[in-house]
């Protein structure tokens, strides 16, 4: 795991593809079992954020509660700004550098393990929120643009101003450019590092 910084308050990584933020389902390593390792036994790790196993960045996690408390709620109040950077398959469906905003209405599928979006904007969202009432169910808001283009995959920068549960993947999905490598959200591109 590769530092980024490390001081009283906080740690910050460079968190790998292939690897949890927190405790996986499976039982799996994660980085934050391998911070309290690292740390030792009663030493404080708090998860503020997470990045979903097969994306890399930056995650910062809290190393008393005070820390974590205080970075949770810059989270919660949107304070701290994101930013994403992904290969996408097809053409994105915007001018290059013309910034795009989604405002969808998404829930998690415990079955499918996935997220889905439910109504966009100017489609009908009541009437989508109440078939799908009391399940984990929200809006979610993303900023996007095209920074480059190659044959039929573009570079897109992401800005989620929500944090829903593979929200990135599956609005980019949604809009039939999923994620190059992302087979859980329909992408026929395999994905190599060689």
């Amino acid at each position: 795991m590769k530092v980024l910084l490390d001081d009283s308050d906080i740690i910050v990584l460079d968190k790998p593809v292939g690897l949890a933020t927190a405790n996986s389902p499976r039982g799996e390593t994660s980085l934050y079992v391998e911070l309290v390792s690292r740390f030792g036994a009663g030493c404080f790790v708090g998860v503020v954020s997470r990045l979903d196993k097969p994306v890399s960045g930056v995650v910062v996690f809290g190393k008393n509660k005070s820390a974590a408390a205080s970075l949770a709620e810059q989270f919660r109040h949107r304070t701290v700004q994101k930013e994403y950077v992904a290969i996408i398959e097809k053409r994105f469906p915007s001018a290059l550098g013309e910034w795009v905003t989604w405002r969808d209405l998404i829930h998690w599928d415990d079955a499918s393990r996935r997220a889905v979006i439910e109504a966009t904007r100017g489609q009908n969202s009541t009437q989508a929120r109440s078939q799908k009432a009391g399940t984990n169910s929200g809006s979610a808001e993303t900023s996007a643009r095209v920074i480059k283009r190659a044959g039929e995959v573009s570079l897109v920068e992401l800005l989620p101003k929500t944090g829903r549960r593979h929200q990135l993947r599956a609005q980019l999905a949604f809009r039939g450019c999923p994620i190059v490598g992302d087979r859980m959200y329909g992408s026929r591109t395999p994905l190599s590092f060689g």
